[in-house]
């Protein structure tokens, strides 16, 4: 605060509030005695100013009233400046009572005076934004904008909160080239109002019939759900004009919405998660001060993991990778956006016992969440020893340096296909799964696994691919018109893998709510419309059958598995039959001799002797 002595503006800004307070108590002096001031008041209005301005310049010093700048005085600072006058008023009257018992002295005077105090300091505050606002803004504030036919014509859909944001933000920004012309929204109590000057046309479903005054869509409505969210994308799409989206409340900080965070509608948008509600104590408590050890750190979940688990200021992250690339990414964003933060960066392959022994013993962690895996399908399928080294001896050495090294928490990261698995992938996974639950009890390490579906944009999915397919003009290629997926986000996925670390016992399988499975098909559909094309007419879709390990659809909860509910609506937890460790050992032990001979047919009838219900095609 103190380094406002060296502005000039802050002597500026005293002065004028010091004419203000004088003005005030002689105002209130007219007012009492109608216009009409003995001489003994004119006295007593300079004695009682000696010491009533340095008493209201200290109290408006002590609210941060000379803080910020009136050019941008908000609702906030005129209530800070409406308690600073009212206690200024009280301490003054306390003051007359103290040593003239209000002998001579009017108490009207000074009720008076707080009101004037409190009006003119805040009217001088407004006026002095009104004409910051009237000599930059654009829109209805500004007569003649010689600009104005250059700037697009915006509609903004919901005329709410974060539509009153947007308009305010580009009237009050000159540099943004768009004037706000009309709101649609369909709540009928703000039909034929206005926001800042902008009317609300009516309901969405007029949008059509408007087309011709506007030039671009804005849909403001950040708490908008799935189906909401497609049936106003759809009304959209029928004018043929570009449409954009303010981001949804998860990637919203504290609610604060700007011109700069509006991007255009994304396949997330339309599939409408639900905002994760997260017990951020419980979370905090056992990261907090942890040293934290990510492994597969580079990758889309594993990058996640270090951004939300960065927020929750553990001691030390410790980040390992198998990718040069991926590592040296997510290191550089850990460092520049935590600077503070003490990162450890590992290139390192889980499958070297060795390596990541050393690891351990030289980072120490309290926490690790496993996220290294190989997870595309085809080419498991093609390479299944590599499979097997990676997800399966891999997580072995992981789970047991973990037990050896005392580690409070170990999380494994799983998948969908883990589930009645038909393809290599799922049935390393699942294996990987049935080590993490088989080891825990044998120390005070806590072990428990996450099975969750796809990720939207994750590296290796699905998404990408269509997305180039269609910049290259299709077509886009479909395995089956009917195969289905469950599909979240990676802040999502992430979040509530935090979540479970902080819920977990030990020996759980935690199920992430996926929702309701989406059609591939109709996935693509939309990724092609709001590509600004339309299906089929612009871009052809090809299906070209089910790949080697595919099948239709997944799912969440093997036979045999017991559900049990959390007290989070979107977790679920299986306790089912585990293998004991030593058999499990065994039986991998065999699987890697097998694996040395590089047979796929002897390695996928050898997973299946560990996973019953894995159906693979020999």
């Amino acid at each position: 605060m103190f380094h406002q002595l060296r502005n000039p503006k802050f002597y500026v800004m005293i002065l004028c509030d010091v004419v203000v307070f004088a003005m005030a108590l002689v105002v209130a002096y007219l007012f009492r005695f109608e216009f009409v001031l003995k001489q003994a008041y004119v006295h007593q209005i300079q004695s009682t100013l000696f010491w009533l301005i340095p008493l209201k310049l200290c109290i408006f010093f002590v609210f941060g009233l000379y803080r910020g700048m009136w050019r941008f005085t908000s609702l906030r600072d005129l209530g800070s400046l409406a308690l600073a006058s009212l206690l200024s008023t009280l301490l003054a009257m306390a003051i007359i009572l103290f040593v003239h018992r209000f002998v001579g002295y009017s108490r009207a005077i000074f009720l008076m005076d707080g009101v004037l105090t409190f009006m003119l300091s805040g009217g001088l505050r407004v006026f002095i934004r009104v004409y910051y606002v009237r000599r930059s803004t654009v829109g209805p504030y500004r007569i003649f904008d010689r600009t104005k036919h250059m700037r697009k014509r915006l509609l903004i859909i919901g005329a709410g909160n974060a539509g009153e944001k947007v308009v305010r933000e580009i009237q009050e920004n000159p540099g943004i080239k768009y004037e706000p012309v009309g709101f649609l929204d369909d709540d009928w109590a703000k039909q034929g109002k206005a926001i800042h000057g902008v009317p609300v046309w009516g309901n969405v479903v007029d949008i059509a019939r408007l087309a011709h005054r506007f030039d671009e869509i804005i849909i403001a409505i950040p708490s908008a759900r799935g189906e909401q969210m497609r049936r106003i994308v759809d009304l959209c799409e029928t004018t043929g004009k570009r449409i954009r989206t303010v981001p949804g409340i998860g990637e919203l900080i504290q609610g604060k919405v700007s011109v700069k965070t509006i991007r255009d509608v994304t396949l997330g948008d339309l599939l409408g998660r639900d905002e994760v509600h997260l017990d951020e104590e419980k979370i905090r408590d056992y990261l907090k001060g942890k040293r934290i050890l990510v492994t597969g750190a580079g990758g889309s979940i594993g990058s996640e993991l270090v951004r939300q688990v960065c927020r929750y200021h553990p001691e030390a992250v410790g980040l390992v990778d198998f990718s040069e690339l991926n590592l040296f990414r997510v290191e550089i964003e850990c460092r520049q956006t935590f600077s503070l933060m003490a990162v450890s960066s590992y290139l390192a392959d889980i499958r070297r016992r060795d390596i990541m022994a050393r690891i351990m013993r030289g980072f120490n962690p309290e926490v690790i969440f496993h996220a290294a895996a190989y997870k595309h399908v085809p080419i498991q399928e093609r390479y299944p020893w590599e499979a097997v080294r990676n997800n399966i001896c891999g997580t072995r050495n992981m789970v047991e340096l973990a037990m050896e090294n005392n580690v409070q928490r170990f999380v494994m990261v799983s998948t969908d296909k883990a589930v009645r698995p038909t393809n290599v992938m799922g049935a390393t996974k699942r294996v990987a799964e049935l080590l993490t639950i088989s080891i825990n009890g044998n120390s005070k390490t806590r072990f428990m696994a996450v099975r969750f579906g796809n990720v939207i944009g994750s590296s290796g999915s699905a998404l990408p691919l269509f997305q180039e397919q269609i910049a290259r003009g299709g077509p886009v290629t479909v395995t089956h018109p009917e195969m289905t997926r469950f599909f979240m986000s990676i802040p999502e996925a992430a979040q509530l893998i935090l979540q479970t670390g902080a819920m977990g016992e030990g020996g759980e399988i935690f199920i992430l709510d996926m929702g309701k499975p989406i059609r591939i098909l109709d996935m693509v559909k939309d990724l092609i419309r709001l590509s600004g094309f339309e299906p089929e007419r612009d871009i052809p879709i090809e299906f070209i059958g089910l790949r080697p390990g595919e099948k239709l659809y997944e799912e969440l909860i093997t036979e045999g598995e017991g559900i049990v509910s959390t007290n989070h609506e979107k977790i679920l937890v299986l306790r089912g039959n585990s293998y004991a460790k030593k058999c499990l050992d065994e039986k991998i032990d065999e699987l890697m001799e097998v694996t040395g001979t590089h047979d796929a047919t002897a390695i996928k009838k050898k997973l299946q002797e560990i996973v019953p219900e894995y159906t693979p095609e020999l």
